[in-house]
Order: structure tokens, then sequence, then C-alpha cells
């Protein structure tokens, strides 16, 4: 253990766990001021764009802003875990190897070809879960610029934001100190971890104001990891969509696939639940469909599907750089 806290993983686990506790720390006072704002914002005429971000900050609940704390707080500190992973290679004299260049066309064909390997198995699971009925179109959905702009932004930060993260950066670390099925085992489950970094359903805090909220949120977000059913219905296929990415990463040897990939299940989610609203007492609850679309025993076998539809990808890939 005392050898795993000295290596590249290690350091990156440091990273993680003060990133937390500090975002912890921080989230209430981030909480407070952004009610504040939203209350000034409420009762004096601002700029358009100020209005916005108050009425954003009024409608955010105290996970919101702890999320916001963690990225904060994971940020500041990455010119640190930057340092000591080089620390740390300059004592061990590994050199980093620069992963071959592509031409831009290869990246951009990569990314489409990810994109519409999620886009069409994820529709075809809408469109299932439509004629179940367990959703249904909504009565008044909005038009479709709008859907347009509300899907654009996420589609494009999260999909590059995150995988430049999660497989770019500790997935990379990873592979230096571990097998590569280790490394993405290991990632893939702080990326389950992370997307739940947010209050159970029907859980509240005990005062959102106390300077030991985040503490008392990070307490019942583990608890509630430990639920049979939210680790099936949920937990596991975040898992299984982590382990694609980062197979996708370790098989290409670049994130362009990766950034495809998820690019695709977050158009189709986000298009989808624009439009669709969900039927609550549906026989499909909670086994067959959880909380959201990525979760349930449905997404888990989408999941299978588009690993398999990557493995004939992957394959085909490989088949023209030696040129079979």
């Amino acid at each position: 253990m005392k050898g795993f806290f000295r290596s590249e993983a290690g350091a990156a686990v440091w990273w993680l766990l003060v990133s937390l506790l500090l975002a912890a720390g921080i989230a209430p006072l981030l909480h407070h001021g952004g009610k504040a704002f939203a209350a000034t914002a409420a009762a004096r005429e601002l700029p358009e764009l100020l209005e916005w971000l108050g009425a954003s900050c009024g409608r955010a609940d105290f996970s919101r802003y702890f999320n916001r704390a963690l990225t904060l707080t994971a940020l500041l500190l990455l010119p640190i875990l930057y340092r000591r992973i080089c620390w740390i290679r300059k004592m061990n004299q590994v050199a980093l190897v620069p992963p071959k260049a592509l031409p831009w066309k290869s990246k951009l064909a990569q990314i489409v070809a990810g994109f519409i390997i999620t886009a069409v198995i994820s529709w075809a699971l809408c469109e299932l879960i439509t004629i179940s009925g367990a959703y249904v179109s909504k009565a008044s959905p909005p038009d479709l610029g709008k859907v347009a702009s509300r899907v654009f932004l996420p589609v494009v930060v999260v999909a590059f934001l995150e995988e430049w993260l999660f497989r770019g950066i500790l997935l990379g670390l990873w592979f230096r100190i571990s097998k590569p099925l280790t490394a993405c085992v290991g990632t893939s489950l702080f990326f389950a971890f992370a997307h739940f970094l947010s209050l159970p359903k029907g859980v509240a805090l005990s005062d959102p104001r106390s300077a030991w909220a985040g503490f008392e949120l990070l307490g019942k977000i583990g608890l509630h990891l430990m639920n049979p059913v939210f680790l099936v219905t949920d937990f596991l296929t975040l898992f299984g969509i982590g382990m694609v990415l980062a197979w996708a990463r370790f098989r290409t040897g670049a994130l362009w696939v990766s950034i495809g990939l998820h690019a695709g299940w977050i158009a189709v989610f986000k298009t989808f639940n624009q439009i669709h609203r969900r039927v609550d007492d549906h026989w499909l609850f909670p086994l067959g469909l959880g909380e959201t679309l990525r979760s349930g025993l449905l997404p888990l076998l989408s999941i299978l599907l588009v690993a398999l539809l990557c493995r004939w990808f992957f394959a085909t890939l490989e088949s023209r750089r030696t040129g079979a």
C-alpha cells in the first residue's frame, strides 16, 4: 500500500481524495454565496447574462454546488498532481512516449464513427422503451432550435472534458503502473462513482447552510452506494459505459473514438428527455429502467451491443493499419 501511494496512480488517488475533502468544505460557502446572488438578481435589474446566472443559482440544489466545488478544487490541484507525477517519473526514470499523431481527417472520422455507434443503438433503445409505454411524448415539447441549444453544449463540453480527464489523464497514468485490464477497471469504477456525487432521490440534508453540509452529503452518498438495487440499475451501467470508453482508448491509443462514443450517448439521451416524459408506474421500473435512460438492465444490454460493434470497428481499424 505504501508503494502504491508513491506511484502515479496513487498520486491520482490522493488528488481525488483531497479534492473531495476540499470540495466538501467549500460547497457550503458557494451555496450561501450563490443563493445570496440569486436573491439580489431577483430584486434588482441586472444585465441579461447576470439575471440568467442568478436564476440558475436560485434553482440549483446543494448537490449542484458541491459538484461545482469539486470541479474547481480538482482543477486547482491538477498542477500539483502534474508536478508529483513528473517527480515520480524522474525518480523511476520513466520517459513519456508521445502517441503517434493522426491526421485531422482520421481524428474526425474516429469521432464520427464512435458517435454513430452509440447514437444508433441508444436511439433504438429509446424507441423500444417508447413502444413499451415507459416513456411517452410530452404534450408541449420545446421547438427544435431550443432542443438543439440545450443539447449541443453538453455534447461538446462534457464529451471532450470528461474524456480528457478520465481516459486521457487518469487512464494514461494508470496504464503506466498496472496491466491494461486493471487500469480500465480502476478508472471505470472512479468514472461511475464521480457521476453519483449528488443526493439520492428522496434524501435531504439536515441543514444545507451548515459548514458540515458537504461532509454530510458525502456520507449519505456513501450509504446510497451500498444499496444493491442501485448498484445493479445505476452504478453497474455507468461502470459498463466507463469500460467501453476505456477499452476504446486502449485499443486505438487515442481519445477520438471515446469522445465520439461519449458524445453519441449524451446527444441521444438529452434529446429524448427534451421531448418525452417518464411514466413512473410502468412495470419496467426500477430494474428494467432506473432513474435515468442510462440506468437499468435494458440500458446495460444496449451497452453490451455497443461493445460488440466497437469490437468490430477496432478490428477494422487494426486491419487497415497493418494493410491486411
